[in-house]
């Protein structure tokens, strides 16, 4: 099928589409505390054609994404992440496991497990029944790591370390597990209305279109592109492949504007839209299992010498005297932390750093200067930041060039 570029498409006559709840749009591939991580996402397959589809317009194709009430499915997951970032493996393994046997730790933490999913190439296998339901493994070669969510528990065990970890699941304003929360006030309440809302958001800084069909695990799909229209970005263009049939992304591909590689490039290898057997949410604890529970853990909210970086604060109003705000809007967005009034270290910082510590700093970051003064760049192939000498910070999905511009602006 060509590519449809209708992208503003107001087609009043969508057929079939009656009010549903437009919560119901996110679809449970999102399973297990890894939603930042895989909704949507696809795995790195060649296409095996592109199908002929009845065409549609992005407004159509994203109220088929909103009208999509699957909460059952199961299949193996594909994640490749390429931000530019060495592997974290060895890093994710020493942030809560290398002190597991003290009691300090779960080598099973999901906190320490998930951090491997930043990089390199990953295969999960997913399984989801509503929301109060839902696993995800992640397999190695000699290893394997589950997550499991089942009504009012939360296990995660490590067979390497042979380690298990136990919380509780979060519970919604009424205090039920697993529960979905309710829309606000105001907020879209059909297919067609969300649909409206997000291309109405996209407005003149985002291009949305129906760029033509492919098939991902077998299934026929439609490509919706979501692309910046700013200068400055560096992200060149999303992609999402939906279902044709039942709505529900299979995939998802973030590419960059430095070319080469997708960023992010994941998904289904397989899927089924059946129910998984209840089985597959059970959990017991292997025979000789260290278990951790939770709430015996000792966590940044709970330790007085933890640094304050102001979360949970209202953003662009930092704590202790620092401020945040954000310069610009839309893709080129930048957050701004600190002022130009702030007082530097003697020698601005340069001599405040151990030899070594200073050639690691020089082998990460690269030099610039500007009517701001100087600092470093460190980069990625998406968010790059800008560490002044005199203290301030300036992050975005933006780059280097759009950063000096933006610190040499800044009051």
């Amino acid at each position: 099928m060509a590519p449809n570029d209708t992208a503003q498409g107001t087609t009043e006559g969508t057929g079939g589409v009656r009010r549903r709840k437009a919560a119901r749009y996110i679809v449970p591939v999102a399973v297990a505390g890894v939603a930042a991580a895989t909704i949507g996402l696809v795995p790195a397959l060649a296409n095996a054609g592109d199908p002929d589809l009845p065409q549609l317009t992005a407004q159509e194709l994203i109220e088929k994404i909103a009208a999509s009430d699957t909460e059952q499915l199961s299949g193996n997951v594909k994640i490749t992440t390429d931000l530019g970032l060495p592997n974290l493996d060895g890093i994710a393994k020493s942030l809560g496991g290398a002190e597991g046997g003290k009691g300090k730790g779960s080598g099973a933490d999901p906190q320490a497990q998930l951090t491997k999913l930043v990089s390199g190439t990953h295969t999960l296998r997913v399984a989801a029944d509503g929301p109060e339901r839902q696993k995800v493994s992640i397999l190695d070669d000699a290893a394997e790591y589950s997550l499991i969510h089942n009504g009012d528990d939360v296990w995660a065990y490590d067979s390497a370390s042979n380690e298990a970890f136990h919380a509780k699941a979060p519970k919604d304003a009424s205090g039920k597990p697993g529960k979905r929360q309710k829309l606000p006030e105001g907020a879209p309440t059909t297919p067609k209305e969300f649909a409206e809302q997000a291309l109405k958001m996209a407005g003149k800084d985002t291009a949305v279109t129906v760029d033509g069909t492919a098939q991902v695990a077998g299934r026929d799909a439609y490509q919706l592109s979501v692309k910046p229209k700013q200068s400055g970005s560096t992200v060149a263009d999303i992609r999402v492949a939906v279902d044709a049939k039942t709505g529900t992304p299979l995939k998802f591909t973030l590419l960059s504007t430095d070319g080469g590689k997708p960023v992010v490039e994941a998904g289904f290898t397989k899927v089924d839209f059946a129910k998984p057997a209840a089985s597959t949410f059970d959990f017991t604890p292997p025979k000789g299992a260290k278990v951790t529970e939770a709430d015996k853990l000792d966590g940044p909210k709970n330790d007085k010498n933890a640094p304050d970086f102001g979360l949970g604060k209202e953003f662009g109003k930092g704590g202790k005297g620092e401020d945040v705000k954000v310069i610009g809007q839309g893709w080129t967005s930048i957050a701004q932390i600190g002022t130009k009034s702030a007082k530097p270290a003697a020698g601005n910082g340069k001599d405040q750093l151990p030899p070594q510590a200073q050639g690691l700093m020089d082998s990460l970051g690269a030099k610039v200067s500007g009517s701001f003064g100087e600092g470093r760049v460190f980069s990625t192939r998406l968010v790059n930041a800008l560490m002044t000498d005199d203290g301030r910070v300036f992050v975005g999905a933006v780059t280097k060039d759009a950063l000096v511009k933006a610190a040499n602006e800044a009051k």
